[in-house]
């Protein structure tokens, strides 16, 4: 009986698991057109992000444009021991740390404090006016931003002008001084994406249960208090997200920004590792140092996710993945 048992419970097993994959295929089948659209993305990310993956060999390398990477000479890490003597590493490591740092954080604060106002706004009309208004910056190039913000800091530009006709303030060189020049840096760049992450927490704001707020007002819980108590914890999981990606470019400081915005008088607060690597590969023709360089910024951006990852987990039993 007990062999007769387990040949039935078998045949049971495969006959579900059959089951399953007939059930799989039919699936697949009926949304075969949503994986034709997705075809096309999963191509354009397998060329252009996957595929260089193998020019990381050069980091390895004395890499030579004419011999290949199959002739170039191996080296091993005396590619990562040069960047990492080099002079002018130390200050691009502090100063793409802490603007990046500064960027996640304020990017995160400044959106959730607007959407937070944004949703206590009763006039629709006025709601959507400031959403449309704080959201077109995003759409700008830093090419188009750069110049405005190069007008509007300039010496003789409006921010002065205001200063010394209404204040009767001395106009401050704000473009060439390392006081001002890296705070310009990070408001700017929170400035242009911050309509981004504000529609983003406002429809996860949207999605709150009503009935949690009129529980809290049946508690006798005032607005700021459910604000507090069910908002934000609410809307918690968003922002675990937009932190954990955020985390993801910790040593990614803004380089179309800073290179359209950067002179040389603001290299000791502005230099980022990416001007670095800019000046290294593009200048210098230095390829296998600027690719150690960005494998070195991915290796550190991978361990940033991972770790962020392993905490939101173990604290809130969050799964971002």
């Amino acid at each position: 009986p007990c062999g007769m048992s387990g040949i039935v419970f078998g045949k049971g097993a495969a006959f579900m698991a059959e089951v399953k994959k007939e059930s799989k295929k039919k699936g697949l089948y009926k949304t075969r057109e949503l994986h034709v659209m997705l075809l096309p993305a999963v191509i354009f990310t397998a060329v252009f992000a996957y595929l260089p993956m193998f020019g990381l060999i050069m980091a390895f390398q004395e890499f030579k444009p004419l011999l290949g990477f199959t002739k170039s000479k191996f080296v091993g890490f005396d590619q990562f021991t040069y960047i990492f003597t080099m002079p002018s590493f130390r200050q691009a490591f502090v100063n793409t740390f802490i603007i990046a740092f500064f960027k996640i954080i304020l990017s995160i604060l400044v959106p959730l404090i607007l959407s937070l106002m944004l949703n206590e706004v009763v006039k629709s009309w006025f709601k959507r006016s400031v959403q449309t208004i704080v959201f077109i910056p995003y759409f700008f190039s830093w090419a188009i931003l750069a110049g405005m913000l190069l007008e509007i800091f300039a010496y003789d530009g409006i921010i002065n002008n205001v200063m010394q006709n209404f204040f009767n303030m001395e106009p401050i060189a704000f473009l060439v001084s390392n006081k001002y020049f890296r705070t310009i840096i990070i408001a700017s760049d929170v400035w242009k994406g911050m309509g981004y992450n504000t529609v983003l927490l406002l429809a996860a704001i949207t999605n709150v249960d009503a009935a949690l707020y009129e529980a809290a007002r049946v508690d006798g819980a005032s607005r700021w208090q459910q604000v507090l108590h069910v908002t934000l914890p609410s809307i918690l999981p968003m922002v675990a997200v937009l932190t954990v990606l955020g985390l993801g470019g910790i040593l990614n400081a803004g380089f179309e920004q800073i290179l359209v915005m950067y002179n040389p008088t603001v290299e000791k607060t502005v230099d980022i590792l990416d001007t670095l690597v800019y000046r290294l590969g593009i200048a210098g023709h230095q390829y296998s140092a600027a690719a150690a360089m960005g494998l070195f910024k991915s290796v550190v951006s991978l361990i940033f996710v991972g770790i962020s990852y392993w905490i939101l987990y173990k604290k809130s039993d969050y799964r971002v993945f």
